[in-house]
């Protein structure tokens, strides 16, 4: 049903307003299990929960809604959602630093699902994950296919409540992000909040990635549940019309 009437209610957070998920941090229900015959497939979210504690990049506005229909007044609830289209686990469309890129609702659906790589390679404050090291990881599990999905493990998605989440996240070098925009890649993932370091200067890996026609997605989360280097990715955004980014709901199956 459609809303009615005026803005009722308070942001979320506020003093009436009623929370839309209970915490910042990764989704309470992160494993599910698929039986098919002898087989088991564990789904694990990789979503972190959207809420008014979810922290965000510094100058962007935190996430909220108001309340605007009830049970009680109109006999259904919905809300109106605020918050920036790169709030939590999000991706950055193309166009999020290319000019003329490709926006949310024009990227293929079958680039939203398949098989994805997942590269372990640790990283702390403002760690950036270089060239030599991807080739390092190559020489030792095989040479990453050309269009494929790359998800990049560093660890530091455990220190979401730290007051230097956003400003010393590790990243990719700019000669990473440009040898996987030469191997055609189709998605690069993080679970870090920016593919750039943090204090990096001039977002050179976005840049790299977007003007070679690379999504992005940050702030994976649970990624240390997922126990092989290869694993089923799927990761969706909104479809909005001339957007930048979307938060997604990812989901890795093993």
């Amino acid at each position: 049903p459609g809303a009615r009437g005026g803005v009722r209610g308070s942001a979320l957070g506020g003093g009436g307003g009623r929370r839309l998920c209970g915490a910042g941090g990764p989704a309470a229900d992160q494993n599910r299990f698929i039986r098919t015959g002898r087989s088991r497939t564990v789904i694990v979210d990789l979503t972190l929960t959207i809420s008014s504690a979810l922290p965000s990049f510094p100058g962007s506005p935190a996430p909220g809604y108001v309340s605007w229909s009830s049970l009680e007044r109109d006999g259904y609830n919905l809300e109106l959602l605020f918050m920036s289209s790169h709030s939590g686990t999000h991706m950055d469309a193309p166009f999020h630093f290319a000019r003329g890129g490709r926006t949310v609702e024009r990227i293929p659906v079958g680039r939203l699902v398949g098989d994805a790589l997942l590269i372990r390679i640790p990283k702390g404050r403002g760690g950036a994950i270089t060239k030599p090291e991807i080739v390092s990881y190559e020489r030792r599990g095989g040479e990453i296919p050309r269009k494929s999905t790359v998800i990049f493990y560093t660890g530091w998605q455990k220190n979401l409540s730290r007051p230097d989440y956003f400003l010393r996240n590790p990243g990719l070098s700019r000669d990473a992000a440009a040898y996987l925009a030469s191997k055609e890649t189709n998605l690069v993932g993080t679970d870090s909040p920016s593919i750039d370091p943090g204090r990096g200067r001039g977002f050179a890996a976005h840049r790299v990635l977007a003007g070679n026609d690379v999504l992005i997605v940050e702030n994976l989360a649970n990624l240390e549940r997922i126990r092989r280097s290869k694993f089923h990715l799927t990761v969706l955004p909104l479809k909005l019309r001339g957007a930048s980014g979307s938060p997604v709901r990812a989901l890795g199956a093993t």
